[in-house]
């Protein structure tokens, strides 16, 4: 492979990949926490509504929701979708739902008595919400969003098939150009590999900080048993508290 195919089609494929990424993970977490959370809300019919929308998104294709958003939905809503943002859509509504479930698990693994104590301290939901349940739920979050963000990398190979110049778009290109497979194959392994082992080392990085945070400690088993709470105080809306927060 020339240094001018590296240039003008891997290059910037890896750089479309990436904000392929990134654009779709923002618009799956939001989807996530957003339709997590009304998974956990007193309400029914905003819990069956978040259900509805969990099993839709989780039961089709992110593949064909693209080619429906790309070419089905101009005709009915009288504009057009560019394919780069057609892909972002399909690929954070698809994962969101999936990220849903992460979340709804996360709360609702969080001990009662942490909802309790805070309708003691007279917190209104959404105080319970941001300041008793989801500082103790996201930490157990991290490691499937991981996983989950891993997935989503891999997925942006679909949008290849909608002509988007990522880095599975410029292999192809390289590969009709040089016909030699192996090559631009085996370095476009190489480059998602690349990419997932910094995505997984962020991430542990920002699991630490988080568990470390409410007093969990992250050391190996020389060092401490991993996972084991420190009895120090923590605040909590004002008020503080000393020992396990769950």
């Amino acid at each position: 492979m020339t240094a001018g195919l590296w240039q003008h089609w891997v290059l910037p494929g890896i750089w479309i990949t990436v904000q392929l990424t990134v654009y779709s993970a923002a618009l799956a977490a939001a989807v996530a926490f957003g339709v997590g959370i009304a998974r956990t809300h007193r309400s029914r019919s905003v819990r069956f509504l978040a259900a509805v929308y969990t099993e839709i998104f989780r039961g089709t294709s992110a593949l064909v929701l693209m080619f429906w958003l790309f070419f089905v939905l101009p005709p009915l809503a009288g504009w057009q979708l560019v394919p780069m943002w057609a892909a972002v859509l399909a690929l954070g509504l698809s994962y969101g739902a999936y990220g849903a479930e992460i979340v709804r698990g996360a709360l609702n693994s969080v001990a009662p008595a942490q909802r309790e104590a805070g309708i003691a301290l007279s917190f209104t939901p959404w105080q319970r919400m941001r300041l008793v349940l989801l500082p103790q739920a996201v930490p157990e979050m991290i490691p499937p969003f991981c996983n989950l963000l891993i997935e989503l990398l891999k997925g942006t190979a679909l949008v290849s098939l909608l002509g988007v110049g990522d880095v599975s778009f410029a292999a192809y290109l390289v590969r009709l150009a040089t016909q030699d497979s192996a090559q631009i194959y085996s370095l476009t392994l190489l480059i998602y590999f690349v990419l997932a082992f910094g995505i997984t080392r962020g991430m542990k990085a920002l699991e630490r900080r988080t568990k470390a945070n409410l007093g969990v400690s992250t050391a190996p088993p020389g060092g401490g048993s991993p996972g084991v709470k420190a009895n120090k105080p923590v605040a909590v809306g004002g008020t503080t508290a000393r020992g396990d927060l769950r």
